[in-house]
């Protein structure tokens, strides 16, 4: 692993670890922990989290966690993933396998098994798949993307040691403070870690979302802040969605007196991030 993983994974675990300090799970708030969804005990784990006060099937949302692709895990994001589900939905937070130890492709293996255990097991936990939504935010929006591209063109899929489970389709998708221009410079240089060696810088252009995205990407919602340093990464987004005609709502939150960072949303005591997430919620149910 590079000095520049280490160093990120310390900074991360320890802001993630004041953020979150002193919550709890909310009480309106049903959870089924740890649910295996393939053969690695540590990393093919899932989460279910529904609102109580809603029975039978709820729309359901994926998420897709950020971290550099060398941090983070479903515990990260519970309390986040748990905020979307007071909005009436039920939401699945998924660890998946991390570079450096485990290198591209296995992040998306990992989330093909999981969208294969969505399908199946929709019975059991209520969902909907008539309206199945995904979310991702940092490495996890450029993930949720490339996956969605996975799924929209046969050809590119080719790529991939794995096949998309028969009748899966997105309703909608939100990105959050993500990357999408995949090109060797000085952001992607953290790629490094995440590709094999004799695929980087080879295989960037494809993971290219701006490039790859055509006209059955799903609609979505495309969020950053305004001292996010991604910032600049969503209007190179919207260009080509605008180009392949698809739907999409871009917003900038923050301002010069209320300055929000990356992946500011994250932080459930923000009323900020209430704002945000409310909002994207808001544009799912449009879509249903």
């Amino acid at each position: 692993m590079s000095i520049r993983s280490k160093i990120f994974r310390k900074m991360c675990e320890e802001s993630d670890a004041k953020r979150d300090a002193g919550l709890t799970t909310p009480p309106e708030i049903e959870r089924f922990d740890d649910i295996k969804y393939g053969t690695d005990d540590t990393w093919h784990v899932l989460d279910v989290y529904r609102p109580k006060a809603f029975s039978g099937k709820l729309p359901v949302i994926v998420s897709f966690h950020g971290g550099g692709w060398v941090y983070g895990d479903k515990k990260v994001y519970q309390f986040y993933c748990m905020e979307l589900a007071k909005h009436g939905f039920a939401v699945v937070n998924y660890s998946y396998r991390l570079a450096p130890e485990h290198r591209f492709p296995a992040q998306f293996e990992d989330t093909n098994m999981v969208f294969e255990w969505v399908m199946k097991n929709a019975e059991e936990y209520g969902f909907d798949l008539d309206d199945l939504f995904a979310v991702g935010d940092s490495a996890g929006a450029m993930g949720i993307a490339i996956y969605a591209c996975i799924c929209a063109d046969k050809e590119y899929a080719k790529m991939y040691p794995f096949t998309v489970p028969e009748g899966l389709k997105f309703k909608g998708i939100a990105l959050n403070c993500g990357i999408y221009r995949i090109e060797d410079t000085g952001t992607v240089k953290s790629l490094k870690d995440f590709l094999k060696k004799e695929d980087y810088p080879a295989l960037l252009g494809k993971l290219n979302i701006v490039k790859l995205a055509n006209e059955s990407f799903p609609p979505c919602y495309i969020m950053t802040a305004n001292e996010d340093f991604l910032r600049d990464e969503a209007p190179a987004l919207m260009e080509r969605l605008d180009e392949v005609g698809v739907k999409y709502r871009y917003k900038l939150y923050g301002d010069e007196a209320h300055p929000l960072g990356h992946v500011f949303h994250c932080d459930v005591k923000s009323e900020f991030a209430a704002q945000a997430n409310a909002d994207e919620c808001d544009f799912f149910k449009e879509l249903m």
